[in-house]
């Protein structure tokens, strides 16, 4: 079964979504429904939905989407890791639907480079530790990947899965982000996703297979496909050329290989098997 293991959705009219005034043509309601000829299109019969604002209403919402459609499998939701306390709240209402896997924040979009480093922040990782959820690492750029060796070791029991391979280079010189995404790699419970991989300056339409493909290979040598999984980005992917273009590029550098297209999501977001089979039924 392929899961796509990152996708979005979002409701201006529930949530707050800063960052998307003016990303036209996004800049809207985007649900599951209008990506879902897309997937089937790709053989995609899951998806896992993620956070895509720092607030409760738009988990609320990715909720309300995967009581729509069966193809929602995960749910990767957003809690003030700032407060713990409140975390943990959150977590135990939220930890009663099998659905929700795991927690991320918009790391990348905070002013504090290093608030991931806060004390109230390690605590609030220690309560995801301790509930056996997963964490979502973003970032804007692969110099946040140097916190993840500290964290690793801060939180042994954590599983971190780093969205969009950590915003590597594409088409420029990809030794660093390298470098760094080999030291988070050292740690056995980091995964990386296969998602995202646009054009580092310009439009993010500008990427081409060839220039993706060595960042794939990289990855595939530093993780192995048992710690890589797919996922589209979108409705990002609206903006890198669609849904069709993006998706098709990655499963061509997936190469069937089972643990890429939906074992490792499965695995690492510990997805419910009932889940999975309603999923993998042929929509009526």
């Amino acid at each position: 079964m392929i899961i796509d293991a990152h996708q979005h959705v979002w409701n201006p009219a529930t949530a707050p979504y800063p960052w998307l005034t003016g990303l036209d043509p996004i800049d809207r309601e985007m649900a599951l429904a209008e990506v879902l000829p897309a997937m089937r299109a790709a053989g995609v019969k899951a998806t896992v939905l993620v956070q895509a604002e720092d607030n409760a209403p738009d988990t609320a919402n990715m909720l309300r989407e995967a009581d729509k459609h069966s193809e929602v499998v995960g749910v990767v939701a957003w809690v003030p890791l700032d407060q713990p306390d409140e975390a943990h709240r959150m977590l135990t209402d939220l930890g009663t639907d099998p659905r929700v896997v795991g927690v991320r924040t918009l790391l990348h979009a905070n002013p504090d480079p290093d608030w991931v480093l806060r004390t109230e922040v390690d605590e609030g990782l220690s309560v995801l530790a301790s509930q056996g959820l997963t964490f979502d690492y973003v970032t804007g750029d692969p110099a946040a990947l140097a916190h993840l060796p500290g964290i690793s070791q801060r939180h042994p029991d954590l599983s971190i899965v780093i969205d969009h391979l950590g915003k590597p280079p594409v088409g420029a010189d990809r030794s660093e982000w390298r470098r760094l995404i080999e030291a988070a790699a050292e740690n056995p419970r980091v995964f990386a996703k296969l998602s995202g991989l646009y054009a580092s300056s310009g439009p993010l339409d500008g990427w081409t297979l060839d220039e993706i493909r060595p960042i794939v290979d990289d990855a595939l040598e530093i993780f192995g496909p048992e710690r890589l999984m797919v996922g589209s980005d979108w409705p990002i992917a609206v903006l890198a050329g669609g849904y069709e273009r993006t998706m098709a590029a990655i499963l061509e550098l997936a190469g069937g290989n089972a643990d890429l297209l939906g074992g490792t999501a499965a695995r690492f977001y510990r997805l419910d098997p009932a889940l999975l089979a309603a999923a993998g039924k042929d929509p009526q």
